[in-house]
Parts: C-alpha cells; sequence; structure tokens
C-alpha cells in the first residue's frame, strides 16, 4: 500500500455495528439466526465501499502517473451513476414515506443520511488526492493543470481566446423579477454570478453554462498546460455582463433522478422509451455540488432555488466533475506514465490452420473441432464474436442469425453484420433491450436501422429486461441443421471487450443449442420455457437450481465428502442465496467468493460464516465474468453467464447461465479463480465488521498473470510493448 493511501482518512464501516452476529457468543448452543440484520451489509453503503477501493488505486503511488488520474476520473462517472440510480430511488421511498428496513436493519432515512456521511468523507480524499499529490506529480512530469495566472500565458492571448473561441457559445441568464431560475440540465457545469448593477443600486444573479458539452473542459493553452474551462470563463466575466460589478462567482453542478420506468403495456415501447429519455433531462434533483468557497448568501439561494434538503448539497474543495480528467489521460505521448500496452490475441482455437484458405478460417469448421471459451480482453473480440456474425452474414448455408443486445457500442460490427444478414434474406432477430440504462439512445437506433432492412427486432418479455449474452447461428449442413452457440458473461461490446473482464463460450453442443433457440422462441413470441437439462434461465429456473447446487454441496460436507463452493460475480444481495451460503459454511463448507463490486454477505462470524473468505479485485481490466463452480464428492458442476445474484437479476430480468462440462475447460475457469482468489496486488478482502481490507503483498496479479498464460498458449511475437 503506498504512502498515501497509509495517510488517507481511515475507512468507515458500511453496514451495522461491529457486533458479527447478535447472538449471545457465551451460548453457543443458541440457535443462530440468519435473517438477523447484523449478517447483511447494506447494499448501496457496500456499493460505495467499492468507489473506494477504486479511490485506493488513484491513491496508489506503486500505480504509473496517468493510471492514477484515469482511477480519479472513474471514481467521479461511477458516484455520479450511483446518485442519479441509486440515491434517486431512496429519495423516492423518502418521498412515498416509506419505512420498511433493508435486511441490514437500515431505514431509507438512516440510509441517506449514512450515504451522505460516506460520500463526503470519500470526496475529501477525492479532490485532496487531486489537489495535493496527482496534479503536482503531473507537473514534475510536465503536465500542468493550472490557473490562468498560473498559465504562463499573457492575459492579452486568453482574452484573445476566450473571446474567439468561448464567448460565442455562452449564454448568460439573469435571475431575477420576471426571471425565474433557469433549468439545470444534468451534471452540467454552471458559473453562479453575483452582480451588482451600479445604475440602480440592486444586487442581482446569473447563471453561465459551462459548454464543455461542445468544448474541451481543459484548454490547452500551450504543449501538456491545461486550463480549466470555467477558469478562463471566470476570468472574463466582465465581457459578458458589460456595466455590471462582478461581486463574486462560483461553480456549481446538479445530479438529478436518471431512473424511469417504462410500462410494456406501451402500445409502441420505442416511442415511450423516447419519450422517457426526454423527461428524463428534467428529474428531481438528487445532489448538489457547489464550491466550497461559496458566498453562504449564494449557497443559501441555490438551495432555496432547488428546494433540496442539506443532506443532498456536498460542498467540494477543490474542481468540480474531476470525471472530465480522461481528456488529460488521453494526450498523446508520456508512455511512462502509463502501464504497458496489451493487444488482445487471437484465440488458439481460431487461429488459421495451414490448410486454410482465403481472407479467413472458417469459424464453423474451428468450432465443429471443439468447444472452447474465449477470455477478454485476453483474447480477441473482432477475431471471435465479430468474425462468427459476419462470416454467418454472407454464408450461404447460414439460415438464420438470432442475437440478444443490451450494451453495444458505435464501432460495434455485430449489427451491421446483421443489417447485411437481412439484406441477403437470411432470417435475422434481433433482440434490443430499449431499458438498457444510459444505452437506450443507440440501442434504439439500431432497432431502427435493423428495422428499415426487415430483420426481427423485438424488445424481449413484457415486465422483465433481457440481459442474457447469447448469439444463435442456425446452419444448414448437409441434410442436417445445425446451431452454432456463443453465450457470454459481457456485453457484445467492441470497447468494453478491451477493458472488461469477460468469458465467451463457443460450442455446436447440440442440447444447448435448442434450448437457446428454446430461449429465442420465448423471447420473440408466446411460450413459458421449462427448466432445461443443460442452461439456467431466469426468472424461471435459476436461484432454485443455483439453491439446489448449494444444498448438494452441504450434504456432501455433512456425509464427510469433499465438497467445496467457489463463485466470482459482480455483485451478491440475494438474501436467499446468502442464506444458504451461511448455511453451507455452518456445515463447513469451504466458501471462495471473488466479488468485485457489492457484497451484503459477512464473511468470517463466527458459527455462521467461518468458511467463507470473500475477495474483490479492482485492477487494471474490469473484473466482469460470472462464474459459479460447485465441488461435492466427485463432481464438479460449473456455469458462467450474464446473471449477478441479485433479486433484480434472478426475479426481473432474463438471465442464462451455461454448464460448461468439459474438463479442460473447467480447469481453465477453477485456473482464473485460483489467480483471483490468489491475487494480492489489486485485491481487497472482506472481514467480519463489514471492512474491506487490502493485500500488501505485490507477488500476485491476476491481469498480469492472465496476460502472460495468454501469451505462453500464443504462436507469435509477444505483444506487450
Amino acid at each position: 500500500m503506498s504512502d498515501s493511501t497509509v495517510a488517507a482518512e481511515p475507512a468507515e464501516p458500511s453496514g451495522q455495528p461491529a457486533e458479527p452476529n447478535g447472538q449471545p457468543a457465551e451460548d453457543p448452543g443458541q440457535p443462530v439466526d440468519l435473517g438477523s440484520p447484523s449478517l447483511y451489509i447494506n447494499r448501496e453503503l457496500s456499493w460505495l465501499d467499492f468507489n473506494e477501493r477504486v479511490l485506493e488505486l488513484a491513491e496508489d503511488e506503486h500505480q504509473p502517473l496517468l493510471e492514477r488520474l484515469k482511477f480519479l476520473a472513474i471514481y467521479t462517472s461511477n458516484l455520479d451513476e450511483f446518485f442519479m440510480v441509486r440515491v434517486a430511488g431512496v429519495h423516492e421511498q423518502l418521498e412515498a414515506r416509506v419505512d420498511r428496513r433493508a435486511p441490514d436493519g437500515l431505514t431509507p432515512s438512516q440510509l441517506m443520511e449514512e450515504i451522505a456521511r460516506k460520500a463526503r468523507a470519500l470526496d475529501r480524499r477525492h479532490s485532496r488526492q487531486f489537489t495535493e499529490a496527482i496534479r503536482p506529480a503531473l507537473a514534475a512530469e510536465g503536465i500542468r493543470v493550472v490557473s490562468c495566472p498560473d498559465s504562463g500565458a499573457t492575459p492579452e492571448r486568453l482574452k484573445r481566446h476566450f473571446l474567439e473561441h468561448i464567448f460565442p457559445v455562452l449564454t448568460p441568464l439573469a435571475i431575477g423579477p420576471g426571471r425565474p431560475f433557469p433549468y439545470i440540465s444534468n451534471l452540467s457545469l454552471s458559473l453562479l454570478v453575483h452582480l451588482h448593477d451600479p445604475e440602480l443600486g440592486t444586487e442581482v444573479y446569473a447563471r453561465v453554462k459551462v459548454p464543455k458539452e461542445v468544448l474541451p473542459r481543459f484548454v490547452e493553452i500551450d504543449r501538456d498546460t491545461f486550463v480549466p474551462l470555467e477558469d478562463i470563463i471566470a476570468h472574463h466575466l466582465d465581457a459578458l455582463f458589460p456595466g455590471m460589478e462582478v461581486v463574486s462567482h462560483s461553480l456549481f453542478r446538479v445530479t438529478r433522478d436518471a431512473d424511469f420506468d417504462i410500462s410494456d403495456e406501451a402500445d409502441d415501447l420505442l416511442a415511450a422509451v423516447e419519450d422517457e429519455l426526454r423527461r428524463r433531462r428534467f428529474g428531481e434533483v438528487v445532489r448538489l455540488e457547489v464550491s466550497s468557497d461559496i458566498e453562504p448568501g449564494m449557497r443559501a439561494r441555490l438551495i432555496d432555488w432547488l428546494d433540496l434538503a442539506d443532506n443532498q448539497v456536498y460542498d467540494e474543495k477543490g474542481m468540480l466533475d474531476l470525471s472530465d480528467l480522461w481528456q488529460i489521460v488521453r494526450i498523446e505521448g508520456h508512455s511512462e506514465l502509463r502501464q504497458r500496452s496489451w493487444t488482445p490475441l487471437t484465440h488458439p482455437a481460431l487461429r488459421p490452420r495451414p490448410e486454410d484458405t482465403g481472407d479467413q478460417p472458417d469459424i464453423f469448421a474451428q468450432m465443429r473441432e471443439g468447444e472452447f471459451l474465449v477470455h477478454y480482453p485476453y483474447h480477441s473480440f473482432s477475431s471471435s464474436v465479430e468474425r462468427l456474425v459476419t462470416q454467418a452474414a454472407v454464408d450461404p448455408h447460414v439460415l438464420a442469425i438470432k442475437m440478444t443486445v443490451y450494451r453495444t457500442s458505435d464501432d460495434s460490427a455485430l449489427v451491421p453484420a446483421l443489417i447485411t444478414a437481412a439484406e441477403n434474406g437470411k432470417q435475422a432477430v434481433c433482440m434490443v433491450e430499449l431499458k438498457a440504462r444510459f444505452d437506450e439512445r443507440l440501442n434504439i437506433r439500431w432497432s431502427r436501422e435493423l428495422e428499415e432492412v426487415g430483420a426481427h427486432v423485438v424488445h424481449g418479455i413484457p415486465g422483465l429486461k433481457t440481459h442474457a449474452k447469447t448469439i444463435l447461428i442456425i446452419r444448414r449442413e448437409h441434410d442436417e441443421v445445425r446451431h452454432y452457440v456463443m453465450i457470454g458473461t459481457g456485453n457484445f461490446h467492441a470497447k468494453n471487450a478491451r477493458l472488461y473482464e469477460d468469458f465467451g463460450f463457443f460450442t455446436t453442443n447440440r442440447e444447448i443449442g435448442q434450448e437457446v433457440a428454446n430461449l429465442f422462441n420465448a423471447l420473440t413470441g408466446y411460450a413459458h420455457p421449462g427448466r432445461g437439462r443443460k442452461v439456467l434461465v431466469a426468472p424461471d429456473a435459476m436461484r432454485e437450481p443455483l439453491l439446489e447446487l448449494i444444498e448438494r454441496t452441504t450434504a456432501a460436507r455433512r456425509d464427510g465428502r469433499h465438497a467445496r463452493i467457489r463463485m466470482k460475480m459482480n455483485s451478491l444481495v440475494d438474501e436467499r442465496i446468502i442464506e444458504a451460503l451461511y448455511r453451507a459454511s455452518q456445515a463447513g463448507v469451504p466458501i471462495e467468493l471473488n466479488v468485485r463490486g457489492i457484497c451484503c454477505l459477512v464473511p468470517g462470524v463466527p458459527r455462521v460464516s467461518e468458511t467463507i473468505e470473500v475477495v474483490s479485485v479492482v485492477g487494471r481490466f474490469l473484473e466482469h465474468s460470472r462464474i459459479y463452480s460447485f465441488e461435492f464428492g466427485e463432481e464438479r458442476v460449473m456455469h458462467i453467464g450474464s446473471a449477478d445474484l441479485m433479486p433484480r437479476n434472478l426475479d426481473a430480468r432474463v438471465e442464462l447461465l451455461v454448464p460448461i462440462e468439459h474438463p479442460d475447460l473447467q480447469a481453465e475457469l477453477a485456473d482464473t479463480l485460483d489467480r483471483c482468489l490468489a491475487d494480492d496486488t489489486n485485491a481487497w478482502t472482506l472481514d467480519a465488521h463489514g471492512r474491506w481490507n487490502r493485500r500488501l503483498g505485490r507477488s500476485r496479479s491476476v491481469h498480469r498473470e492472465l496476460m502472460e498464460r495468454t501469451q505462453a498458449s500464443a504462436a507469435g511475437p509477444l505483444t506487450l510493448s
């Protein structure tokens, strides 16, 4: 751990008081209440713990400097989404006077106070890290983020830049009689200006939006010397308000409720989503950030104008909205301040063979040779998923392509390939989830483009989001029809596939192909698919099969046979799953959990969870895959797929888990789990008091080791540079 991390404010325990299980320790015969609030960490506070781990990476002096800057930006964008969705939900409960306690025992009002307390403490660390540590360190490397007076530019040059490039897009809005406080858009940065009118002798106010949507947030005045856009505007307010005296000015920023519900009974779901997107701009304000040096009177006026409670106001020292630091992170050069680059490699099963002809090998022939797992970002997305769909689109033997789209990117080859398939007369079916939060606009665009060429576009089952990640290719071969299936743990998103860690399972297994085909029929038509022999599908057939596997493992332990549970996921929230894991631990089953984000389970509690270990890895790549492994006796059952263990995933989404049965592929997944659980470079462990503690070794890094493992299996030169 770096010196800066050691010196940071101590982490606050999230959830309940430190007494681990609420049972009299002196009476071991007393049965333990597995529903005790002390056995559950609050979901929202656990998420803040996750963002604290992101912040610790920014504080870690072992990280390259621009990587630390990147984690500062990620922290901010993470927190913005948290307030827009999760905190907005708590506010809705308060407004509806909901007083129901969560499993951890907190009421909505208690939770709101805890969120505000913890978020403020983290924000202070975040601001201090940029102001006192990273910005000076960047300056020492020749990258300067400075104010106008410190930029080295002459006042004449700064004014000329302001008048030519910034002034034309500014719109000052007066606030006063007949001029009400203007609408402030979500996450926009604004200057509130206090003015004195010398002719009338009155005090007035105005709002100036910082137009960072159309201009760079950081103006490059000289090579690698950047001045914040708002600082240049503030230094030239006299040009915006001629004849007025500028008394003071301050920055502020609002965060609005960006979550929404769409009725699936709408006649036109696509139009309903578009309407809600327009309304999102006018969501209730859930957070106001203001510069800590704001005049008390201006602060009070802002709170009054926005009709906010005090626990919704966050006084920030230093710059607001550090998510824009991505602009600095991406500047050219300075390779010594970054991690070594990584270029994903083609999976060995998909590499060209000597006998291959043409531009690319036949991916269908490669899949017929045996099923395989592609591991992103270590393996290439373009040479696996995109090649599968683009080849299928032009293959004369392919009859149909069916695919789910939850999130995809502008530059993805997948939707254009589906368009090509439809133009070539194939059955092209795309399940587009219009309600994928913050990707709705892109998904609407893809839906329209697909429909225009005659592809079948559907939006899933009413009342459920479709979160499953699967592609089904139906191909005629001789006298039979064969199913080619890809099931993933992450979205079909070309950019994310270089940053998110995920698995993709490629198979021609007949049973899996048929069950995936049944799932698509349920998504596009009227059907209630029952429990299959292979895949697990939420909401009807996922939680119960997983509970059964936990119970089989527990029974094996009670019978004196080998038993072990290992899981890797983003979030663990579901009460029934947690209770089942507690019961398994009480029976003595060793349980190893790799949970990147939210974890509501408390490990290490005497007589409850003594055999459970929880590890979180947060680092270079975003751990995103879900692996569920159960060992009982001589058997080992492993599943991968799209579902986290949360009520929303198990009850309100269409999710898909697929069994991995081949011993070699199981060994590959087990090896990944081993490395994640052994990581001591970017790993934290959760203790019985709900506190995350960073490991201090630095001898093992799952990301470094998997890059090395991928290279070792590759033919050709190394790609680390």
